[in-house]
């Protein structure tokens, strides 16, 4: 994925952020201070909007669900899906005929997509993607938020899972797709992977996760779930075990400046049993990633993967260029 034209040059920065960031990338001077301008900025911007998201997103109100096409049930495999590699809206297909196809065959309703904040922060960083993907026909998007005090991925991965549960009830759905920024993408990789999740999660999104660990900023693993988030840790370890059944597909975005992973490729997912696609994204940061609109285009992309059977599992990288 390559993403242009993201910010504005603010040149005073550059000082500034060849200190912040890993000294490998300190000949990317030009590049390294639109970034950090942008991550500058979208920082500002979340703390005037934190606040509103500190507290759990509203419900409306559990409407009754409308009879749904059938879908795969819970006790049965799934087939395994392919991340297949994915290309521009365009396609290459005719779109009339796509389009007389869709008019002609019942479409099923696409499952609620549940959005998963990072460390330290809640739903309010959501807010465009949130609505980029209703904008574009997700009508059931859920913004979930554990707590600042999480101590435990496993213990948040639990809870995940009940709210999945009690997702699927209200909306009348089998399964949901996931789209977790950060520490939310591990959570929710863990719940996938040992918690058998990936009944229920059809497609898992990470932006920017740590599936390998990080070791910036040592001076926080006096946190326990820093200390998770640390390459050998006990979590990640167990997330290196054999997951033969998975059925859930991943889809990693990962930034070539994202200066809370190191290495950069941590976050990228690297698992021989796992059905993953790793696309890389240039030119911004850690917090760009669930802000930009190349990125969000890119997601709604991933989530909207047509199945397919039979694909080997593998691990994939590059698949999408988004100017």
């Amino acid at each position: 994925m390559k993403v242009t034209r993201a910010v504005a040059p603010f040149y005073p920065l550059l000082p500034l952020c060849q200190r912040l960031l890993p000294s490998r990338l300190a000949g990317l001077s030009l590049t390294l201070l639109k970034a950090t301008a942008l991550e500058v900025a979208i920082l500002a911007g979340h703390l005037i909007l934190y606040p509103t998201g500190i507290t759990q997103e509203r419900r409306l109100g559990a409407a009754s669900p409308s009879p749904a096409p059938t879908l795969p049930s819970a006790s049965l495999p799934r087939p395994r899906r392919a991340p297949d590699d994915l290309t521009s809206e365009t396609g290459t297909e005719t779109g009339t005929d796509r389009d007389a196809e869709a008019h002609r065959l019942p479409t099923q309703p696409k499952p609620p997509v549940v959005l998963l904040h990072g460390f330290i922060d809640n739903r309010s960083v959501f807010v465009l993607l949130r609505r980029s993907l209703a904008q574009h026909g997700r009508q059931q998007i859920e913004s979930l938020n554990y707590s600042p005090l999480t101590c435990d991925i496993r213990t948040a991965a639990e809870l995940l899972g009940r709210h999945i549960e009690e997702i699927c009830e209200r909306t009348g759905q089998q399964e949901v797709d996931i789209v977790g920024h950060s520490l939310g993408g591990l959570i929710a990789r863990y719940y996938v992977q040992r918690l058998g999740g990936d009944v229920r999660v059809r497609t898992l999104v990470t932006l920017g996760t740590p599936h390998s660990g990080t070791r910036v900023a040592p001076l926080m693993n006096a946190h326990p779930i820093v200390r998770q988030m640390r390459p050998g840790s006990t979590v990640l370890e167990e997330l290196r075990g054999p997951a033969p059944a998975c059925r859930t597909r991943f889809v990693s975005f990962w930034s070539d400046l994202d200066q809370l992973m190191d290495p950069l490729e941590t976050a990228c997912v690297e698992h021989p049993d796992l059905l993953a696609q790793n696309v890389r994204v240039s030119g911004i940061g850690h917090l760009a990633l669930p802000v930009h609109p190349a990125v969000a285009a890119g997601i709604r992309q991933a989530l909207d993967l047509e199945e397919t059977a039979g694909a080997p599992a593998a691990a994939r990288t590059g698949g999408l260029t988004v100017a």
